[in-house]
C-alpha cells in the first residue's frame, strides 16, 4: 500500500477549520441566499421566498461547514473561504447598481 508523502497528507488544524466554517461558512451562506433573494426570480418581494430563503441558509451552510475540513491546512480554508466571501459580496453589490 503507498503512502502519501508527509507534505500530501491533509493536515488536522481542526481548530481553525472549524473556526473557518462556522464563521466564514456563515457569511458565505448569507451572501448566497441574499444573491437568490434580491436578484432571483421575483425579486426580494416574492412573497413565497421568505420561507425558502430562511431555510435554504443551514443547509448551505452546514455543506460548506462539512467541506471545509477537506483543505489541508487552516490557512488555506480561511483563505479560500475569505475570497469566496469577498467575490460573493462583490457579486452582490455589482448587481445592486443594475437593479
Amino acid at each position: 500500500m503507498a503512502r502519501l508523502a508527509a507534505h500530501e497528507k491533509i493536515q488536522p488544524h481542526w481548530w481553525v477549520k472549524t473556526f473557518a466554517g462556522l464563521i466564514l461558512g456563515l457569511t458565505l451562506s448569507f451572501a448566497l441566499v441574499i444573491t437568490f433573494a434580491w436578484y432571483g426570480p421575483g425579486g426580494i418581494d416574492a412573497p413565497v421566498k421568505v420561507q425558502f430563503n430562511m431555510w435554504m441558509i443551514s443547509p448551505i451552510w452546514l455543506l460548506i461547514l462539512s467541506f471545509t475540513y477537506l483543505f489541508k491546512t487552516g490557512l488555506k480554508a480561511v483563505s479560500y473561504l475569505l475570497v469566496a466571501n469577498i467575490l460573493a459580496y462583490g457579486v452582490f453589490f455589482l448587481l445592486g447598481g443594475r437593479a
